[in-house]
């Protein structure tokens, strides 16, 4: 294993405000790594401070084993993609491509050939010609992620890249920016609060909050053994439910707290008695004819042609996606059922997976 960055107890301070609190991340080679939290959770100043433009207060930062803590950004051979493009206006793609390579005093014939072969690979070839204000949101992003590529750095920095453009670009584009990543064999660190990005795009998903890592690991390792209850709930579209409840009797049952009491069954043993919330995700429920293990009023009914979403009139409201288009309406009453295997479990006081 090779590591290409490497943080170690890294803290940022803005005066009193613990913006990261001793973060420890490991990113290796080759490695698609994806930051992803709401707002405010420490992700773009994560990654400001690995481009040098915020000062790390304690901690480490190596890129390709050297030690970076205090190296200034241009010195850093990271590049940065950043969500408005930053493009120059007044130059054209092609000198927008290869300002880097002018600042170092590359000859115009190797920086027409370095342009020409990243235009190739960034579908940007006929484009070279024009600025910024004749391209579109997709293009522009092109020529901005085209620019990062030609300084073949150690690794690639993305700053909610993606925000500006509308839905079916975006989906366009994070295939594009995967590819790329593949086709480069780079190592790419990607900022995003949208947690369908970070799953269909990265190796490896970081979920932060309030400065710290609450959990990372594979895309799916989060989806489907999420350490507590924040990670459940941000991880997943739609996103988990979250109901009230109490271990059984037997241990292997949890009795739910909304509406009448009725019970879940469980695939292990928790402490009889204890208070706990039970994590159910929507397209784990089915709706069943007969023998549900609970019963809820229908509220709202929205069918999008692939699937229905159908919300209960209870509280806390419960979403099910259901892909049987059945004539649920309204004021309906509905059986559900769950593979004990897929139901979650969550300390009420701490959150904690149990």
């Amino acid at each position: 294993m090779t590591l290409q960055i490497e943080l170690s107890g890294v803290n940022k301070y803005y005066g009193a405000f613990h913006a990261l609190k001793n973060i420890d991340l490991a990113i290796e080679k080759g490695t698609f790594v994806a930051l992803v939290g709401p707002s405010g959770c420490g992700k773009s100043t994560l990654l400001r401070s690995l481009a040098g433009l915020e000062s790390i207060s304690t901690g480490d930062l190596r890129i390709a084993g050297d030690l970076m803590t205090t190296v200034p950004p241009r010195k850093r051979d990271v590049a940065m993609v950043f969500q408005t493009y930053a493009l120059y206006p007044h130059m054209t793609v092609e000198q927008n491509l290869t300002y880097s390579l002018r600042i170092r005093g590359a000859s115009k014939a190797a920086m027409k050939k370095a342009a020409a072969d990243v235009a190739a690979t960034t579908g940007l070839s006929d484009l070279l010609g024009r600025y910024p204000r004749e391209l579109s949101g997709g293009q522009r992003q092109r020529v901005a992620m085209s620019r990062a590529i030609i300084r073949n750095p150690k690794a690639f920095l993305f700053d909610e890249p993606l925000s500006n453009l509308d839905a079916a670009l975006r989906v366009h584009m994070r295939k594009e920016i995967r590819m790329l990543h593949d086709r480069l064999g780079a190592t790419s660190v990607y900022v995003t609060h949208d947690q369908i990005e970070a799953m269909t795009m990265a190796d490896h998903v970081v979920v932060m909050r309030d400065g710290i890592i609450e959990q990372q690991g594979r895309p799916l390792d989060l989806y489907d053994r999420p350490a507590n209850k924040f990670v459940a709930g941000f991880i997943g579209s739609p996103a988990m439910n979250f109901i009230p409840a109490t271990v059984g009797s037997d241990g292997f049952s949890l009795v739910t707290h909304v509406g009448e009491p009725q019970t879940i069954v469980l695939d292990r043993a928790l402490d009889p008695g204890r208070s706990v919330v039970a994590g159910l995700r929507p397209e784990h429920l089915t709706v069943v004819d007969g023998g549900g293990m609970f019963r809820f009023p229908v509220g709202i009914v929205e069918t999008t042609g692939s699937a229905t979403y159908i919300s209960t009139a209870t509280t806390p409201e419960i979403t099910i996606v259901d892909t049987a288009r059945r004539s649920i309406r309204t004021g309906d009453v509905i059986e559900l059922t769950i593979r004990p295997s897929d139901v979650h479990v969550f300390d009420t006081k701490t959150g904690m997976r149990l």
